[in-house]
């Protein structure tokens, strides 16, 4: 019975967090079998903190004021501060990147510790929904994606195929239909342990990778997270790779279906999802397209097309060239856990077991784990280290609370860590990988994942300009380092004014024809945000006037242009639209930011009172603000029953750009924030925060 399992758990006092062991700014969780070692290594307050354990720190004095209550804040925080300077904490949400990482060690013959899948179940056990099943990521209901691959995830790692709640999660996922349906990363993640077959897959051609630059389609023009899934996917479809044939295999062909698994017609699964799973259907391009290149894969077994085959053999050296680059331009990391997981897999099938690309992958699976107080998950990078001390390190500025005494030393610390985080020259295969320049940029996590984030490199210099504003600290970061960050925002603006993420808008957005995810939107190109904007147009102003004699006609044309983009993309309602955080109360945050840069106020633009009006609008009875993730998957606002914190700052920080003439609304939204905040001094994780393609809530609980 379900109700006499007991979800497996470790000693939650024998795990440690090692920073910085092998680069700057990892983070890598441990486990002590040893007590003695324990004792001589005890717990901080950083990881009692993530493992919901009781953190030593004493209750403070009531907060009475904003500034009294940022104080306690802070003080709170800086015990959760790495020997380092940064800022250690976890970043989840998504539920599809835990079954791409256990399937590809299976298939590649390695497994967790006992310690590691302990927890890792007790993590999937805890964001099992109370339907029964998981859905994409932890805020949604269940899918045949979340539910079938996170029950293959736990029978993998050791659950029984009746223990505990098995028998129904699998009810469940009969209930759906069983695992026909389910969406293509997945049902390439199932031919690869090879409990689906790959006549099921829709083509994922390696041979797009033979075109020529300038056609229009060709790979490198994708969003840079979609071409460093589909390479390796490419390269894992174009040789039909399956891991062994296990008992468990046969045993999970069985389990999976609601029909006998040698009687499934494989052809006629390719265009198959539940439409519970599709935010975004097919195009009739691409399935005319799969139904044209269904032919070509079955040209190979036909003699009068064997010329085929050295296309093939040709298209697969291209990729597995382009899957080497990101390999060694990330220090085996790629760019995120997707194509983490599938990469490893395509060098252990290449290279073999023993092969020094894959010994190098298995060594960066733990700067991807995160221990957190409901076990351990799979973060959404390699953390998001630079992301959140970027942020604390202006906010510890602008509010004067880095002049206190007591804080000196820990701003003191976040200067070192960004000094040590800035990317000081360009990837090592930079045109040959396709890659926008990372000279003086900062990423979203660390240095040695080399990626260039326009935002993140933005916030990186602005909180170094504001920490080397102060008077105590010594500029490390000197302007020669600052200019080349410069030059690569410089570089980073679109035609249109706006700014993407990664790197230029390289193609049309017409390529959305060929998303081939159903899961998630608007992933084919990079895209304009206003969130991204705002902090790279920032950045060049606030550069500009410590630096006023560098590249000074550029960043003004720039800023202006940016400042146009910005006007363009406000809604009718006066909002706009976000595409990382939850939602209008995010992107319109930044958006006035911008906008007040420009001289853009209340009591002189209709674009920034319109805005407010509908921030006010959405203020709920207690004086706070609270949009849930189906804002940014209708995009239309979506009312959360309860006020957040997080979004109820976000807003006022935007009235306060807008310098909004009715003080006594940010003032009932201040009271709220000051009276949810612990004795302690810190605030609790409410809902989620963060967002990504539209349909894909993300954590980000530093914030």
């Amino acid at each position: 019975m379900t109700s006499q399992f007991q979800v497996p758990t470790t000693n939650l006092t024998a795990w440690r967090l090692k920073i910085g062991e092998d680069s700057h700014g990892q983070h890598k969780w441990v486990y002590l079998h040893d007590e003695k070692q324990r004792e001589e290594w005890p717990q901080n307050n950083t990881e009692k903190y993530w493992l919901g354990l009781e953190v030593d720190v004493p209750e403070l004095p009531k907060a009475k004021t904003p500034y009294e209550a940022a104080k306690n804040g802070l003080k709170f925080y800086r015990e959760l501060q790495s020997d380092d300077g940064h800022f250690a904490t976890e970043y989840g949400g998504p539920l599809f990147l835990i079954p791409g990482l256990v399937i590809g060690l299976h298939v590649c013959g390695r497994q967790l510790t006992p310690e590691q899948s302990k927890e890792m179940i007790r993590y999937l056990l805890n964001k099992r929904r109370k339907e029964g099943g998981w859905g994409l990521h932890t805020a949604a209901p269940p899918t045949v994606y979340g539910t079938v691959m996170n029950y293959v995830a736990l029978r993998i790692l050791g659950m029984g195929p009746d223990e505990g709640p098995m028998t129904e999660i699998r009810a469940l996922i009969h209930e759906m239909g069983g695992a026909t349906s389910i969406p293509s990363w997945g049902k390439v993640w199932l031919s690869i342990l090879g409990v689906y077959d790959w006549d099921g897959v829709g083509s994922v051609p390696p041979e797009l990778w033979l075109l020529p630059d300038w056609a229009p389609f060709a790979p490198w023009r994708w969003w840079i997270h979609v071409r460093n899934v589909f390479t390796p996917m490419s390269y894992l479809y174009g040789t039909r790779f399956v891991g062994p044939y296990t008992p468990l295999i046969f045993a999970l062909r069985q389990e999976l279906y609601v029909e006998p698994y040698e009687s499934i017609k494989w052809s006629a699964q390719r265009t198959n999802v539940n439409p519970i799973d599709v935010y975004s259907p097919h195009h009739p391009v691409l399935d005319t397209l799969h139904g044209l290149l269904a032919y070509y894969e079955a040209c190979p077994s036909i003699p009068c097309f064997s010329s085929a085959l050295p296309l093939r053999k040709a298209a697969l050296r291209r990729v597995y060239q382009i899957v080497t680059y990101e390999d060694e331009n990330t220090g085996y990391q790629t760019i995120g856990p997707v194509s983490k997981a599938f990469n490893m897999v395509v060098r252990f099938a290449k290279e073999g077991p023993e092969s020094d690309a894959f010994k190098a992958h298995l060594s960066r699976i733990d700067d991807f784990l995160w221990l957190s107080k409901d076990g351990l998950m799979m973060t959404g990078t390699n953390g998001s280290q630079l992301w959140d001390l970027a942020f604390m390190a202006q906010a510890a500025v602008e509010t004067g609370l880095a002049y206190e005494d007591e804080n000196k030393e820990s701003v003191k610390g976040m200067l070192r860590w960004l000094d040590e985080a800035q990317m000081r020259e360009n990837p090592k295969h930079y045109i040959a990988g396709y890659r926008h320049r990372t000279k003086g940029a900062w990423g979203f996590s660390t240095k040695e994942q080399n990626y260039t984030v326009s935002d993140c490199a933005a916030e990186g210099l602005k909180a170094a300009m504001t920490i080397q504003s102060l008077p105590y600290v010594t500029k490390t970061i000197g302007l020669d380092r600052m200019r080349d960050t410069v030059d690569t925002l410089l570089s980073m603006q679109n035609p249109s004014g706006g700014f993407a993420s990664y790197e230029l808008q390289r193609g049309s957005t017409k390529m959305e024809w060929l998303n081939a995810a159903e899961v998630f939107g608007n992933i084919m190109v990079d895209y304009e945000y206003p969130e991204c904007t705002t902090s790279v147009l920032s950045a060049l102003k606030y550069f500009s006037k410590l630096d006023p004699s560098y590249r000074p006609d550029e960043i003004e044309n720039t800023v202006d242009r940016a400042i146009k983009w910005i006007h363009s993309v406000q809604r009718p309602d006066g909002s706009w639209y976000g595409s990382w955080g939850i939602c209008f109360t995010y992107a319109t945050m930044f958006a006035l930011e911008s906008l007040s840069i420009a001289g853009e106020t209340c009591g002189n633009s209709e674009r920034v009172r319109r805005a407010c009006q509908f921030l006010v609008k959405h203020q709920m009875e207690d004086g706070g603000w609270g949009e849930t993730y189906m804002s940014c998957v209708n995009m239309e606002y979506a009312q959360h029953e309860h006020s957040q914190v997080v979004q109820t700052a976000w807003v006022v920080l935007s009235l306060i750009y807008a310098q909004y003439d009715d003080k006594s609304v940010i003032e009932r939204a201040v009271k709220l924030i000051m009276d949810r905040q612990r004795p302690d001094g810190r605030w609790e994780q409410e809902d989620t925060e963060g967002v990504f393609n539209k349909n894909c809530a993300i954590d980000y609980p530093g914030e």
